[in-house]
């Protein structure tokens, strides 16, 4: 999207740097990060350049070589007074001093980054120039992609056949596990606790026990029983010794996309609303961190593949949703500052900036460590 608005990255990552493998092509560094969360895209100028931006990387160059001073000195007066062409004219001046100054490698590094950070900002295909519906359509394209993603994975899901609720009949039950003392294969489960369930929710309530004894409810032979088991916890979740034999119900890829879509649109309400209680205070319980979501996707993969791919769609749009939140360093607080400035008229400076960020971040650590206790909390049964 960057390209496809003359804003051209500095930088492209599947996963996050450092880089495994990276290759440059037409100016710009494609590459395959060590850290498997996400990608990176480098944008330039994300902000408009000031002349604390030199000093911020400068100071151990200029402890090592004070004489660099005079060659910064044109650069962030031009910055102050406002004149981005002069400063502009000015860097290769200071480049060439840089080079000649034979600093050690963390000074060198560190004075390197702050040069080339200022030189992004000042040029034409900076972020901060363009226009706002540039910038908001990159910014967009992030939660963009992870929302077109969960919705096509959805819709696979869909052509590979969803479980039909009708039928969730006992398939399978093994020797020595407390379903062999209740169930037989043949019973068609209608009910747990009381409550009617789909062939998915069943396994999901037993998981959700805590190994607390529950009532199921099955047919056999055209008799209603009511029978209760306590689950044991067997490799890594509770349990009660028998697999499903459930019809699935296969679509063709219109109708499958049309289901896709509907499926993410209550998902995207019910986030919404979750939200909303978060913030009330008593939404917390539906917070989960990255421990619960690998425990939740190494479970429904051991259930079955198309339940393990309707995980991933999720945690995908969750991650867009999350990503639309007004706060920076978010994508919707980056959205939500372009709109501003746009109905100001005018740019909303470094500083405001650098603050709301600290708030934003505080925010999304709190939501971690709200989800990272509820994980824990789960973990030991509570």
């Amino acid at each position: 999207m960057a390209l496809a608005v003359r804003m051209r990255p500095r930088r492209f990552y599947i996963f996050f740097p450092p880089p495994l493998v990276k290759r440059v092509r037409n100016g710009i560094e494609y590459g395959i990060g060590t850290i498997p969360l996400g990608g990176y895209v480098k944008i330039p100028g994300m902000h408009r350049p000031a002349a604390g931006d030199l000093e911020a990387h400068f100071t151990r160059a200029l402890d090592e070589a004070p004489w660099l001073e005079r060659h910064i000195a044109p650069v962030k007066a031009a910055l102050e007074e406002d004149r981005l062409e002069d400063a502009r004219g000015a860097l290769p001046d200071l480049r060439g001093a840089l080079e000649r100054a034979g600093l050690s490698e963390p000074a060198r590094r560190g004075a390197e980054r702050s040069l080339n950070e200022v030189d992004d900002g000042l040029s034409d295909d900076a972020y901060w120039r363009a226009p706002v519906w540039k910038r908001v359509a990159v910014i967009l394209a992030g939660p963009g992609t992870n929302l077109v993603f969960a919705v096509l994975l959805l819709a696979v899901v869909f052509m590979l056949g969803v479980p039909n609720a009708v039928r969730p009949v006992v398939d399978k039950v093994d020797p020595g596990t407390p379903a062999a003392q209740i169930l037989q294969p043949g019973d068609r489960i209608v009910a747990v606790d009381g409550k009617s369930v789909s062939p998915v929710q069943i396994a999901q309530r037993i998981r959700a026990s805590g190994g607390r004894p529950i009532q199921l409810h099955s047919v056999r032979d055209s008799r209603r029983l009511t029978v209760s088991a306590q689950p044991v916890q067997r490799e890594g979740a509770y349990r009660l010794g028998f697999l499903l034999s459930l019809e699935y119900m296969k679509y063709g890829p219109v109708a499958a996309v049309r289901l896709a879509v509907g499926r993410t649109w209550e998902v995207t309400k019910a986030i919404g609303e979750s939200l909303g209680r978060l913030v009330t205070g008593s939404g917390h319980k539906d917070v989960a961190s990255p421990v619960g979501i690998v425990q939740a996707s190494s479970q429904t993969l051991e259930v079955d593949y198309r339940e393990y791919l309707g995980v991933l769609a999720l945690i995908s749009l969750s991650l867009a949703l999350l990503n639309l939140l007004p706060f920076l360093p978010l994508d919707g607080g980056h959205v939500a500052f372009s709109l501003v400035e746009a109905i100001r008229g005018r740019a909303i400076s470094r500083e405001a900036y650098e603050r709301a960020s600290a708030v934003g971040i505080i925010l999304v650590v709190f939501l971690f460590f709200i989800g990272l206790s509820n994980d824990v909390d789960r973990l030991r049964g509570g």
